[in-house]
């Protein structure tokens, strides 16, 4: 998708978007339509995280390390206006398609290192899930921080339905079904997601929190939230949806779980 930076409007727009002035709810809108996020809890918690990260980041110039940066930021804009982004990728389709970053870095960013303290904020979004050496990467981002820096991580649950899946079935099945299921034609195509999956056992929410804490950084804030692909599915194929829907409730009760719809989440933390 085409490089745009997020609008922040999760200081003058309710949750969801209801009952919106015209002028709020267009933003919305296009926001939405920049990430190919459709209305739900994922846009719901997204929205909470620009109001976190407009809080809590220090006023003047930022710096930013994005961990993984493709096309699109899913970051507030007026973040993005007084930033310094740094963008690390191994993939050079991705940095090429990158229009926001002031700077990028070919590189891995299980290994690559920055000296202590560089950045008021890291970002990993939609990435920790694709590396086989998650520990290695977090200790990289929270070494980088400044003390009271922040980071933003947001994933897949691998113990969600979607994660499950994910988790056990071949590549060859993701592409087929975001390009059959979720009608996105150019899946799997260079620099297309999906992108193969490991699933490492830090990606997991609890134990993601109990390692940040261990290594100096404290919760900020912490959604479990349904996957966007679930209401994607609702408005696409609607009995299948509700199938799903039914399958997910049944599992949670039977195995006396959370939702198993919450497939993915938002992790804000805070350098001690």
């Amino acid at each position: 998708m085409s490089k745009s930076a997020a609008l922040n409007l999760a200081r003058t727009t309710p949750a969801g978007g209801r009952d919106m002035p015209p002028r709020a709810a267009s933003a919305t809108a296009q926001l939405q339509a920049l990430l190919h996020l459709p209305p739900g809890e994922a846009f719901d918690s997204l929205l909470k995280v620009h109001e976190i990260l407009g809080a809590e980041l220090p006023s003047g110039e930022l710096g930013i390390y994005e961990a993984g940066g493709g096309s699109t930021s899913f970051l507030p804009s007026d973040v993005l206006r007084r930033a310094h982004v740094t963008v690390v990728d191994i993939d050079e389709e991705q940095l090429r398609n990158n229009g926001y970053a002031q700077k990028t870095i070919l590189g891995d960013i299980q290994t690559y290192r920055f000296a202590p303290g560089s950045f008021d904020l890291v970002i990993c979004y939609n990435v920790i899930e694709h590396l086989p050496d998650v520990e290695a990467a977090l200790t990289g981002f929270f070494a980088s921080l400044k003390r009271g820096g922040l980071a933003l991580i947001a994933a897949p649950n691998p113990k969600s339905l979607t994660g499950f899946v994910t988790k056990y079935t071949p590549h060859w099945f993701h592409i087929w079904f975001y390009r059959h299921v979720l009608g996105k034609k150019l899946a799997g195509l260079s620099g297309e997601p999906p992108f193969p999956t490991f699933f490492h056992p830090l990606v997991t929410p609890a134990k993601l929190v109990a390692f940040a804490k261990a290594h100096g950084m404290q919760v900020v804030y912490r959604r479990e939230h349904e996957s966007p692909r679930f209401p994607e599915m609702r408005r696409r194929m609607p009995l299948f949806a509700a199938l799903l829907d039914a399958f997910a409730v049944t599992a949670s009760t039977l195995f006396r779980t959370a939702d198993m719809r919450r497939g993915d989440y938002h992790l804000i933390l805070r350098k001690r």
